[in-house]
């Protein structure tokens, strides 16, 4: 079964946010327009949020930001609602890029269950940031077995260096990842 898996679409990182990703506002029409098709079609659709407590660790090398409880930690208003919210990065010594485990790999969220317990087999993928946690998100999802479809035109990255994105979308497909167009999967 397919699922929408949206990471991190969160004031904090788009438009006027503390950690803002350039252009990222021009991608949520793009994933609401997959938040309708995969409602229309009863697909399972769940959303990482980044939520530190104060204090956490990545504010020594990120300015602050998502931190739990707070504006800049909510999804961006124009995102169409969807009910399944996986936290991440709520360890204080410990970051999170990816969905599914923090960075040295001790602890793990729930977004692996939850996937299984909807019989998710083929994961799209959409969200901030290409180079950073859509990244992670996918390469766990990889290395957890699922088929991934990493929607480029849903991505955008920081892009501390130019090429990061393609880089990491070069790195994600060399691992098993498909990359589409949102117009791919929406015309059937």
């Amino acid at each position: 079964m397919k699922g929408l898996l949206i990471v991190d679409i969160q004031n904090d990182f788009c438009q006027g946010g503390s950690l803002e990703i350039s252009q990222s506002n021009e991608i949520i029409p793009v994933i609401n327009n997959l938040i309708e098709y995969f409602k229309k079609k009863n697909l399972f659709i769940v959303g990482t949020k980044d939520y530190h407590p104060e204090n956490h660790i990545s504010f020594s090398y990120w300015p602050v930001h998502c931190v739990e409880n707070t504006f800049g930690s909510e999804f961006h208003p124009e995102l169409n609602k969807f009910s399944n919210i996986v936290l991440k990065g709520t360890d204080l010594k410990i970051d999170s890029y990816s969905g599914f485990f923090d960075n040295e790999y001790r602890k793990q969220t729930n977004l692996d269950s939850l996937l299984k317990e909807h019989n998710v087999t083929d994961l799209y993928i959409v969200g901030l940031a290409t180079d950073y946690c859509v990244k992670y998100t996918v390469l766990d999802a990889l290395a957890l077995k699922y088929n991934v479809f990493v929607i480029t035109d849903g991505c955008k990255g920081v892009n501390i260096n130019s090429l990061d994105s393609d880089n990491a979308l070069l790195e994600m497909q060399e691992k098993g990842a498909v990359l589409i167009k949102s117009s791919d999967l929406l015309k059937n």
